[in-house]
Formats: structure tokens, C-alpha cells, sequence
């Protein structure tokens, strides 16, 4: 893209992908203008519904719009687009409101146009029509758009002979583009512009739809009554489907898709654990009445941990430590058998008899059913780490805070802590980034065969 036009543009604002100039028609017509003047180098196209509509099934066509220097927003449809995405759109920049404002800036500036494409005569009527209107306005040549390919040589040598400062194509959507871009390095015209049926318009051919119409934003209606046979197919099947794309795109845009997401996340988060709940409570009852007979302390254990976003909730869990296990801790920090980050013993001697059975199959885990409840954790996520844990965090690990903690992550049905902590948080951040329904259900089927077989439970 070329750099000027990019810096000289009021405002991009991305739709559909795109990047569209947000401007006011005035300051578009003399800023093409200008790069007109001073030999900018600038192809300018336009984005319209059915611009769109096309995009999304040619390849060529939707490259030669990337490879634009400047896109501008032409239509109702855009706007209605914006409006859905929540994007901010300036005025309507369509070609055949724009071109006047143009001719109106060189009658000024004496730089040329040379028009290029529609029917015979149809150019040079839209010339003659637009240098009556604006006097000292020059054409710097006219001719149609029916040439064969042998003949494209002596097209480009005729407009390059001109000296025109702007060429305007009007080959229509996606002709004019990709001829364009295929003779863009030839063509030594500064300005190059795709215009479509502006010249039927101008020459008179084709009657513009009455202001009133054109300000509520209709004109496609009084097309398609003027052209009913040419236009039904791209007006009344061509209108819905761009509807429907412009709300998948706001979805997009807007963050719905992530929202509906993390909605039927939560949702099978609240469906599984109350059937958990039911079915599990038989062994909740006898694991809770194990725990008080194996040496008359609390059942349940509950530390501080962080989540999402890196806020503190108060984790649950069966107590499988002495009562005293987080006072002797600190003695036994140097004896870690896992890296800095993570404290991990696979003999720690805080364990208690029964405590040592439930880790091995993962029970002192079951109270955080409770937590999936409260929403401060999911069935499936990251596990929740230590305050003292995430202070020392690197910029690889803060990812994991992204979401809630889960109960089982990928890591966990992977080998647990035998898994080294760099590689569980590449195994988390992977997860983040495609992250759906099927790889959370996936995950939670993998987790009763990894918690039988007892691998890295320690």
C-alpha cells in the first residue's frame, strides 16, 4: 500500500475485514485530488454489498482489493453493516456522489481525467455532461470498455500518451479491479480508480434515483425497478446473503461468538456437575467420614488460589495433609522435586494415610464440584495456582489467568506432574486459543482413564 495515502486518510475503521477509509465526502475529493497534483501514486476502489458478496468466493478479486490503497464504503449496506459491528462509519464515499466533488477540486487544480469503460459514447457523454457543469474541467481522453485483449496494449500506450492525472474504470465489480491490478506497474497515470457504472449515470443513460430515495438510503430499490432482469439475482438474493454475513461479521466483531462460547461453556459446567454431584454423593459421604476418623481433623481443606484475571477465590478440596502441613511447609521447600515454580514431593511427609489414597486417584479434588457451582472454576482449565506461584510468573505463563481454572486441563489427562511447568503452560495456552465444547467434553472423557491409571499423581 502506498504510505501517502494511507497517512493523508482521515480514519481507517476495519469491516469485514477490510480497512475503510471514515471520511467526509469533501475532504476524500480533495485529498484525491491532491495525490492527483502531486504525482502520488494511489489505487482507490470502492466496497459495496455485493463488492462483498464477491469477495467471499473470488480469490483474485478479493487480492486486488487487499493490494488498494484506499477502500471506501459505498452504500447503505455498508453503513447498516457498520451499524450491526458497532464500527463507526463517516458519510456514504460511493463514486457517483464523489465524482462531481472530484471534478469540481481539478476544475480547480487543471489536472486531467481520462474515463475508461462502459458502452460506446457513453464516456465521452459523461465527460461533455461534467465539463458543462464545471467550467475548466478537462478530459484528458474517453473510450469504452469493449476492447479485446490483443488490443490492452494500445489501450494502456493511448492513456499513458494522455497525461491524465486520474483513471477512472467503470468495467464494474470485479472487472475493473483486477484489470487494475494486473496493469497497475504499466499504466504511469498517478491515480487509479474503480467506478463501475458511473459514466451511465452522468452521461444520462441511466436516471439516478430522486434525492429523496437516494437520503433514506433506497437507491437499490429504484435500480433494480430500472434494471429488473439484470439487478434481481444481486439485489433481492444478493441483499440477503450480505445480511447474513454482516451479522456473522458483527458476531465477530463485537465479541459475540466468544460470549454464546463461554455461555455454553458454563452451561455444560452446570449440567455435568450437578449430575456429578447426585451420582459422586455416596463417596463424598464415605471419603468425609474417612477423613474424621483417620485423625479427627477438618474434612475439608481450603486455600487461597487465583483466578481468572488473577483474582483470589478460596479453593476447596478433601484434606489429604496433617492439619500442621502449611506451617512445615517452608522446611520442605529446598526438597521440591519439581522446578522453582511449582512445589511438588512425590513422598511428602505431610501426606496422610488416607490422604495419600485419595491423591492417587484424585478425590481430595471432588469438593471443587462445589467451586464449578460458585462459577470461580470450570470443569475444564487451567489448574488454579498459588499466590506465590504466580508472583513468579514470566511473560509465557500470565496466558494462563486468561480463563477460569479448571478442575482438569490438558496437562492433567497428559501425565499431571510428571509434566514439566513450562510445558504445562504452553499446554494451557494452547488450549485458550481453540478452546470449544468439543475439546472441553473431549478433555473431561480423557480424564477418568488419566485418573485410573494414577499417572503423576503425587
Amino acid at each position: 500500500m502506498n504510505p501517502f495515502a494511507i497517512s493523508r486518510a482521515h480514519r481507517i475503521d476495519p469491516l469485514f475485514g477490510l480497512p475503510l477509509v471514515n471520511g467526509s465526502r469533501a475532504a476524500m475529493a480533495a485529498e484525491i485530488a491532491a495525490c492527483a497534483q502531486i504525482g502520488a501514486n494511489c489505487v482507490i476502489n470502492f466496497v459495496n454489498a455485493h463488492c462483498v458478496n464477491t469477495l467471499r468466493s473470488d480469490r483474485s478479486y478479493s487480492a486486488a482489493l487487499e493490494a488498494s490503497d484506499l477502500l471506501l464504503p459505498d452504500g447503505s449496506g455498508m453503513r447498516i453493516a457498520a451499524k450491526m459491528a458497532g464500527v463507526p462509519m463517516g458519510e456514504n464515499l460511493n463514486g457517483t456522489d464523489l465524482f462531481p466533488e472530484i471534478c469540481a477540486q481539478l476544475a480547480r487544480t487543471g489536472d486531467t481525467i481520462f474515463l475508461l469503460g462502459g458502452l460506446p459514447g457513453v464516456a465521452r457523454d459523461a465527460a461533455d455532461a461534467m465539463c458543462r457543469r464545471f467550467p475548466g474541467l478537462r478530459f484528458a481522453g474517453t473510450m469504452d470498455g469493449y476492447f479485446t485483449p490483443q488490443e490492452e496494449d494500445a489501450v494502456i500506450a493511448r492513456i499513458n500518451a494522455s497525461g491524465a492525472r486520474i483513471l477512472m474504470v467503470g468495467f464494474g465489480v470485479p472487472l475493473q479491479e483486477k484489470w487494475i491490478e494486473r496493469n497497475r506497474s504499466r499504466l504511469t497515470v498517478p491515480v487509479l480508480m474503480g467506478v463501475g457504472g458511473l459514466f451511465d449515470y452522468y452521461s444520462g443513460r441511466i436516471a439516478r434515483a430522486p434525492a429523496p430515495i437516494r437520503a433514506i438510503g433506497c437507491e437499490w430499490a429504484w435500480r433494480l425497478a430500472m434494471e429488473p432482469r439484470r439487478l434481481a439475482n444481486r439485489y433481492l438474493l444478493g441483499n440477503a446473503a450480505f445480511l447474513a454475513h454482516a451479522a456473522l461479521n458483527a458476531a465477530r466483531q463485537r465479541g459475540f461468538n466468544e460470549v454464546a462460547s463461554l455461555a455454553a461453556k458454563r452451561a455444560l459446567d452446570l449440567a455435568v456437575t450437578a449430575i456429578a454431584m447426585i451420582v459422586l454423593a455416596p463417596i463424598f459421604l464415605a471419603t468425609a467420614l474417612a477423613i474424621k476418623l483417620d485423625d479427627g481433623g477438618p474434612v475439608f481443606f481450603r486455600q487461597v488460589r487465583i483466578g481468572k484475571g488473577g483474582r483470589n477465590f478460596s479453593m476447596l478440596k478433601f484434606r489429604s495433609m496433617r492439619v500442621d502441613a502449611e506451617a512445615r511447609r517452608a522446611a520442605l521447600l529446598a526438597q521440591s522435586e519439581r522446578d522453582t515454580t511449582c512445589f511438588k514431593m512425590k513422598h511428602d511427609p505431610r501426606i496422610t494415610r488416607i490422604g495419600r489414597f485419595l491423591r492417587r486417584f484424585s478425590l481430595d479434588e471432588l469438593p471443587q464440584l462445589i467451586n464449578v457451582l460458585t462459577g470461580e472454576m470450570s470443569l475444564v482449565g487451567p489448574r488454579p495456582a498459588l499466590p506465590s506461584e504466580v508472583e513468579t510468573y514470566g511473560a509465557a505463563a500470565w496466558p494462563r489467568l486468561r480463563g477460569k481454572p479448571g478442575i482438569t486441563c490438558i496437562w492433567q489427562v497428559s501425565g499431571r506432574a510428571d509434566i514439566a511447568f513450562a510445558r504445562q503452560v504452553a499446554m494451557d495456552r494452547a488450549y485458550f486459543a481453540r478452546r470449544t465444547l468439543a475439546t472441553d467434553i473431549a478433555l473431561l472423557a480423557r480424564t477418568v482413564p488419566a485418573v485410573v491409571s494414577g499417572r503423576g499423581a503425587y
